[in-house]
């Protein structure tokens, strides 16, 4: 696949930093054909009206966070919204639905507008408002074109929830097309941020609206589902929500622990009501197979349950989605494709020092330093990997096979722990005990 030098520029910045490039994945993607089909699939269960989820499980550096990038990215080519969440111990506690609701809203992303994108969403819906209402004989110079708007905005809302959304929504996106039509764009603005789950908005941009408060609590996902009808109507398929590292659940205390997995519980029970959405969790066998995670919450594990058969083969249709570690083969081949696009100024010197040969070198030296592990070892690799190919790049007289070991650079918690052959979180004595049911309804 072809990758253009915006793209090219943006995979190797990013990786230099060791993190997940948020565009050009196809052009070094290797072995990722089966998810990327299981997920295909499910894009069309969303586009047709289904509402779905999905869980990526693999251990760590087997990709996750990559293929739920890439499964954003495709989303996008066939026309959906997207927004990528990573859990956070500090920012996101998961069973506070308000906190995750912003986050979604406020990562809210289209192929046109990939930051913010809720305030471009809803002006695109309006737009259609509009063009129905002066399809339907409306004139749209007359003095009550925008009352008819304001009245129209109101019931469709209603009428795409099934009267569901609160009503302070309605009358802000009511309020919002007044303030825009006037030309008061910053109050409009700070009603678009507050809709985005803000709590920093001033009292007197609500008033504007005649609302008082935050959204809060379980009405968060109702706004939810007014944002996912918003994004249909405004022409899209439907919305993709990931969430990130939710194995990030299992540092939390106990009590939020809990909390968190009977969260999951309640959206995966939920599905169904929001159609058109996917939503896609990624996390480590451990969240999902220890007591400490999902199989802690026996409601939670029923639904999710990961089942495999002889020689290991695992239905890609079943809940969780299994990433296979890499292997030094599949390593060389994403080494290749990147060597392959980087953007040389002498291509044959490149190709002659960073050769297949030293490639497989530098694979064996940062496998040891994680302890013969090549399956954890991707995002160390791939950062060396590119600290060569510059180095190259730039130095006629650098030799890269006369460098010799590897050092573990800005290495993550996780990263320091593998290395020190320690599990990914301390263990406490009530790890094997599970966790309550909690009813909760949206």
């Amino acid at each position: 696949m072809g990758i253009d030098r915006r793209d090219t520029e943006h995979v190797f910045e990013r990786l230099r930093s060791g993190v997940v490039p948020e565009r050009g994945l196809d052009a070094f993607a290797v072995g990722t054909s089966p998810q990327q089909s299981e997920i295909a699939r499910l894009l069309d269960l969303a586009r047709d009206s289904e509402g779905v989820f999905k869980f990526l499980r693999g251990g760590y550096g087997c990709g996750k966070t990559f293929m739920a990038r890439l499964a954003t990215l495709d989303a996008q080519a066939k026309g959906f919204a997207t927004s990528f969440v990573v859990v956070s111990d500090n920012d996101l506690h998961f069973h506070k639905f308000e906190e995750l609701y912003r986050k979604v809203v406020q990562g809210l992303s289209t192929s046109s507008c990939p930051t913010g994108a809720l305030n471009d969403v809803i002006d695109r819906w309006i737009g259609k408002v509009e063009d129905s209402l002066i399809a339907a004989g409306a004139n749209e110079n007359a003095e009550d074109f925008d009352d008819k708007v304001q009245r129209r905005i109101g019931e469709e809302i209603a009428a795409m929830t099934g009267g569901k959304a609160p009503d302070d929504m309605a009358r802000v996106l009511r309020t919002v097309f007044a303030l825009k039509q006037r030309g008061d764009v910053a109050e409009a603005g700070a009603l678009i941020s507050w809709l985005s789950g803000s709590g920093n908005v001033a009292a007197s941009a609500k008033k504007q609206a005649g609302i008082k408060g935050d959204i809060a609590g379980a009405d968060a996902m109702k706004y939810l589902q007014g944002v996912l009808e918003i994004v249909k109507a405004a022409g899209y398929a439907g919305l993709v929500i990931v969430i990130d590292e939710a194995e990030t659940i299992l540092r939390m205390r106990r009590d939020s622990r809990g909390k968190s997995l009977n969260g999951i519980r309640q959206i995966c029970d939920e599905a169904s009501r929001f159609q058109g959405l996917l939503w896609l969790f990624t996390g480590t066998p451990e969240f999902f197979d220890t007591k400490r995670g999902v199989a802690g919450l026996q409601p939670l594990h029923d639904r999710v349950r990961f089942l495999s058969h002889e020689g290991g083969r695992a239905s890609l249709r079943q809940p969780q989605l299994e990433l296979r570690p890499f292997d030094k083969e599949r390593l060389l081949e994403v080494a290749l494709k990147l060597r392959e696009i980087y953007p040389a100024k002498d291509r044959s010197q490149l190709e002659a020092k960073v050769s297949q040969g030293y490639l497989s070198h530098l694979v064996d030296q940062v496998t040891e330093g994680f302890r013969g592990d090549v399956g954890v070892v991707p995002r160390q690799f791939l950062r060396q990997l590119v600290d060569v190919l510059d180095l190259v790049n730039d130095h006629d007289d650098f030799n890269p096979s006369a460098e010799s070991g590897f050092t573990l650079k800005a290495a993550t918690e996780d990263e320091k722990r593998l290395v020190e052959g320690k599990p990914l979180f301390d263990l406490e004595p009530e790890d094997d005990k599970g966790y309550e049911p909690a009813v909760m309804e949206f």
